[in-house]
């Protein structure tokens, strides 16, 4: 791979005619570079489509390229992409219905609104991955037909399907109104009963593992089990028997369900298995008893996921962030605080509620000014990248917490190039300060140099177009491929220097 020419690819300072040059000289990595320009007119996007076929499929996602750009005899998988978008021609679905590629027929097979003779040809396609891919993306009427297919692989993609009825979702969890299925991907290709072993040592197997039949196809309909609870289509009714259904993940998938009863939601909350309480716990659907139960409850994630539940009571919030590793995530109680709620929350006694309050960066100036002067340094680094924050609060803060909240500091987006030269010269160097500094849009060529020093922020900082040019140019030899694409496509590289680069 060629790192520079990807690079100027990429560059948006590119001129027109060098782009035209890179377009006749592009490989893949070139063109899929080229294929996001903003830039490309309509002549350049034909071009690199001509030239790189991939980067056609790119091309048509990014609307460059219509109908009238491709031929889908030589850019099949052009058109695809045109069909998948609902801007293909009919006659091109007849085409890839028929085509050889079962790969093709697969990709027509989830395509919307395709000709209703094409859908009958694909429902019977010999190949059962075409009819699943159908089955998966077809419409309510497709999928109510295709419930009943004999092979399991293409019931359990009915039951992943958005668009499949409340009545065939519940028929699939019974069985009721349907023929037995009578083969499975697992029976399709081995001796039953089968078990895939998970380390199975075929190159040319792609059965999942632990994938298995006794003439039942257990684990596709498991799958298809799995599919049915996660699909919000499903009646509620034809759902609740699963929780006391002996796996673990059928369970965990009711208990995330947003239309769960509470008496079912009561039974989940009690569940031997973490993971299924897990689940439970950051379920809109649970009521607030049920919350202050479950905020009592030691086992792996579940206090954490209970934090993130948008209801959550704030003094049950607080109790958790106290005891509780909450993560970098805003807390959406916290995000949906009312303006009392929040006075309330920059009060709290607690250090790890004002932290997570101090994450918002919508906070009254009051507020944001008095969690800036928080004495818990964890405070003050969630909120020294607020906006709004002077220049003389940020050297204050900074003065008292030093490294710990230089990052955030760093981070501001009202940083002042000076202040940002000093972080970059802190002793001894704030990793992380560096990273922020190198992507700061008021960072200067003197701080940009000191990243440079940083492994991390050096391909970051290379791409800066405060970097002096000469130090651009310098830098296209680095060992680092991603700091050589990184200063190949900065802007302040010369344009000189860009024409002698290109071929």
């Amino acid at each position: 791979m060629n790192h520079v020419l990807c690079g100027l690819a990429a560059n948006e300072a590119l001129p027109p005619e060098l782009v035209d040059r890179l377009i006749a000289v592009a490989d893949s990595e070139i063109a899929d570079h080229l294929a996001q320009r903003t830039d490309l007119s309509g002549a350049q996007a034909r071009a690199l489509a001509a030239r790189v076929e991939d980067s056609a499929v790119r091309l048509v996602h990014e609307g460059r390229l219509t109908a009238a750009d491709i031929d889908p005899v030589t850019q099949p998988d052009a058109a695809l992409a045109l069909l998948d978008r609902g801007a293909g021609r009919p006659e091109w679905a007849r085409l890839f219905a028929v085509d050889p590629a079962v790969g093709r027929r697969e990709k027509l097979a989830a395509c919307p609104g395709l000709p209703p003779e094409v859908v009958e040809t694909l429902a019977v396609d010999p190949d059962v991955g075409v009819v699943a891919e159908l089955a998966l993306w077809g419409t309510s009427e497709v999928a109510a037909r295709l419930a009943s297919h004999p092979h399991a692989e293409v019931r359990r993609a009915v039951a992943a399907n958005g668009a499949t009825s409340p009545a065939v979702l519940a028929m699939l969890i019974t069985g009721e109104g349907l023929p037995p299925a009578r083969s499975c991907l697992v029976c399709d290709r081995e001796e039953i009963p089968y078990v895939h072993d998970p380390q199975c040592p075929r190159p040319d197997c792609d059965l999942l593992p632990g994938a298995s039949c006794d003439g039942s196809h257990e684990s596709t309909v498991h799958n298809m089990q799995w599919q049915v609870l996660g699909n919000e289509a499903t009646p509620t009714e034809a759902v609740v028997a699963f929780a006391d259904h002996p796996s673990m993940l059928l369970r965990c998938q009711l208990a995330a369900r947003p239309d769960l009863p509470p008496e079912v939601a009561e039974r989940l909350a009690v569940d031997p298995l973490p993971g299924v309480r897990a689940d439970l716990a950051e379920n809109p659907a649970i009521g607030e008893a049920l919350i202050r139960t479950l905020a009592a409850d030691r086992g792996h994630d579940v206090q954490r996921r209970l934090a993130h539940h948008p209801q959550v009571p704030l003094d049950v919030l607080a109790a958790l962030a106290g005891s509780t590793k909450i993560g970098a995530t805003p807390v959406p109680r916290i995000a949906a605080a009312s303006p009392a709620e929040i006075e309330e929350l920059a009060k709290s006694p607690c250090p790890a509620v004002r932290m997570l309050l101090a994450q918002r960066r919508d906070l009254p100036a009051a507020i944001r000014d008095a969690l800036a002067d928080d004495p818990d340094a964890k405070v003050v680094k969630s909120v020294a990248p607020h906006p709004g924050l002077p220049e003389d609060r940020l050297r204050a803060l900074l003065a008292r917490h030093g490294s710990r909240v230089a990052a955030g500091v760093a981070a501001n987006p009202d940083a002042t190039a000076d202040l940002l030269v000093e972080l970059s010269r802190q002793e001894p160097p704030v990793r992380k300060a560096f990273r922020e500094i190198a992507r700061h849009r008021n960072a200067t060529a003197p701080a940009l140099l000191a990243c440079l020093a940083d492994r991390r922020a050096r391909p970051i900082a290379a791409g800066h177009p405060a970097l002096p040019p000469p130090v651009v140019v310098e830098l296209l030899a680095d060992a680092d491929w991603q700091v050589v694409e990184a200063a190949a496509a900065n802007t302040s590289l010369p344009r000189a220097v860009m024409t002698e680069l290109v071929p």
